[in-house]
């Protein structure tokens, strides 16, 4: 399985009915939340039966496609999973008692409620939010932009399709079943690694990978961004800019994060047979004794 990520191009009545359906997710999620609060015993599918209950009683979540509901409650069934998992577990600390969401920032659509364009370079999500809607200057289509082919998986083959809102606007993420082999040559090699936080990584051999420290190193900007937010007056539209900026240098520095990572694990991977590495538990073990 893996995911591939498109920028999304659209309209600003389409932005908004992308915002109105992550909305309308959020109220199904902390719903049925509630309902899992309210009554000893509830489920899997007592969640999903009321997903539908609630399109029927509110005519904004009827709007909704019924996929996307059911992601919805879906998602509220997660997070009551983790917590009895990290309760049998007797995870140590806070067990993440399900809460309820304050800010959402996806929508996630199964089999229904989108069609791809014939050259899949555009998207078309067909619920009644209102994303599809065709105007003078618009088809009703979101473009994606991005390097991968899209083209080269079958629509079969698809199995969610997700909208994030991020800081610097709005991705279309596609979930595809496929299985990801690449044969490498073998080494011979054997590496351990132990993960801290001076060095990002030190190995068996004694060689040891430096931190970017990608933070320190935007917290300049990220205090300047940070100090207009707060001279900003709440719910002006100058306040909503500066989050915005303050959003997006944030997420310039996770990138940098990810993208390091994963350039060091491909490296690592592809210099050595096996890898081991020391888990924080272990670690913890290993200085009490």
């Amino acid at each position: 399985m893996i995911i591939i990520e498109f920028k999304a191009k659209g309209k600003e009545y389409q932005y908004s009915a992308i915002d109105e359906a992550i909305r309308t997710v959020k109220f199904i999620r902390n719903s049925c939340i509630r309902l899992w609060l309210d009554n000893k015993g509830t489920g899997k599918s007592d969640l999903s039966r009321y997903s539908k209950i609630l399109a029927k009683e509110f005519s904004f979540a009827n709007e909704l496609n019924s996929t996307a509901r059911q992601a919805a409650s879906e998602r509220a069934w997660s997070s009551i999973v983790r917590f009895y998992d990290s309760c049998k577990k007797k995870v140590p600390g806070k067990k993440g008692f399900p809460k309820f969401q304050k800010r959402a920032r996806s929508v996630e659509y199964k089999k229904s409620g989108w069609k791809l364009s014939p050259d899949k370079k555009s998207i078309t999500f067909t619920d009644k939010k209102g994303i599809d809607l065709r105007s003078r200057y618009a088809n009703g289509k979101l473009k994606l932009k991005g390097s991968w082919d899209l083209w080269r998986f079958d629509k079969k083959q698809i199995k969610r399709v997700r909208i994030v809102q991020r800081a610097d606007g709005y991705y279309v993420q596609f979930c595809i079943a496929v299985n990801v082999k690449e044969e490498l040559p073998h080494t011979g090699e054997i590496i351990g690694l132990d993960v801290g936080l001076k060095e990002f990584y030190t190995d068996s051999n004694g060689r040891s990978e430096p931190n970017p420290r990608f933070y320190r190193k935007g917290e300049k900007r990220l205090k300047f961004y940070q100090r207009r937010v707060s001279r900003k007056k709440k719910g002006s539209s100058n306040r909503k800019e500066a989050v915005n900026r303050l959003g997006r240098q944030h997420l310039k520095i996770s990138r940098q994060r990810e993208e390091h990572a994963k350039r060091l694990a491909r490296c690592v991977i592809q210099s050595n047979d096996l890898v081991a590495y020391v888990r924080e538990a272990c670690r913890k073990a290993r200085f009490k004794s």
